[in-house]
């Protein structure tokens, strides 16, 4: 007979025990694991550091998580929660309702930010119920605009790429900003000689970086994801007034 097949390795498919001690629930895990990354970041999370700060040993985890592989499913399904997915009503249109989830995904990511490192690494995240729900709400955006079965999802997944590539470069940045003590304003005005310098023989670059000047660096980013956003939209809509035609 062959060999039975190894469990997959997920925690939305493993049985659950049926009863939790109070002292020690799944929900006070996930949270407490999600407020530790948002404070020391994905490296100093362990079953044995979250036991700590949960004044439990890890072998108490086990109880409801099996690994950090585990752990981690969970609280990015906990932060994706946090994502905000307007009705086409609420929204306007499908374009808007997208746009809207876009800017709150990455508000997310950024207040998060170990969170993009991590997002589709590991088992079945996508069987979250935050997750499900969320996916569910943002296939019914495209579906009201006309996309099909099929090509609503790949539709969706263009513009989560698109969030979630930029999100993870920013994220990235930010976190280096955190560590050297420094406002984003003080690091940019700290390394402008030294990058005007650099420019010096690359004409292309040295024009683009004068045309964003001097301005306010939070405002320069926003209207660096809007504009790439837009664009991914554009494509969108141009892909359903082809096809419609």
């Amino acid at each position: 007979m062959p060999a039975s097949q190894p469990p997959v390795p997920s925690v939305w498919v493993r049985q659950r025990r049926q009863r939790e001690r109070p002292a020690l629930s799944l929900d006070r895990i996930v949270s407490e694991a999600v407020q530790l990354l948002d404070e020391e970041g994905l490296e100093a999370l362990s079953m044995r550091s979250l036991g700590t700060r949960l004044d439990a040993g890890a072998t108490s985890l086990y109880r409801h998580v099996a690994n950090k592989d585990e752990l981690i499913e969970l609280v990015v399904d906990e932060v994706y929660g946090e994502l905000r997915v307007p009705s086409v009503e609420e929204a306007g249109g499908w374009r808007d309702g997208l746009a809207a989830s876009a800017h709150s995904l990455r508000a997310v990511i950024l207040r998060h930010p170990w969170m993009a490192s991590v997002l589709g690494q590991v088992g079945l995240t996508n069987l979250g119920p935050n997750v499900m729900r969320r996916s569910e709400d943002l296939l019914a955006l495209v579906h009201s605009a006309g996309f099909v079965p099929g090509e609503a999802d790949r539709a969706v997944n263009t513009v989560l790429a698109y969030v979630i590539g930029v999100a993870i470069s920013e994220a990235a940045y930010l976190s280096t900003l955190a560590r050297s003590g420094r406002t984003e304003q003080e690091w940019i005005d700290a390394v402008r000689p030294i990058t005007e310098q650099a420019f010096e023989n690359h004409p292309w670059m040295r024009a683009e970086y004068a045309a964003k000047g001097s301005g306010d660096p939070e405002r320069v980013r926003d209207e660096d994801f809007g504009y790439g956003l837009d664009r991914v939209l554009d494509g969108l809509q141009t892909r359903l007034a082809s096809s419609a035609g």
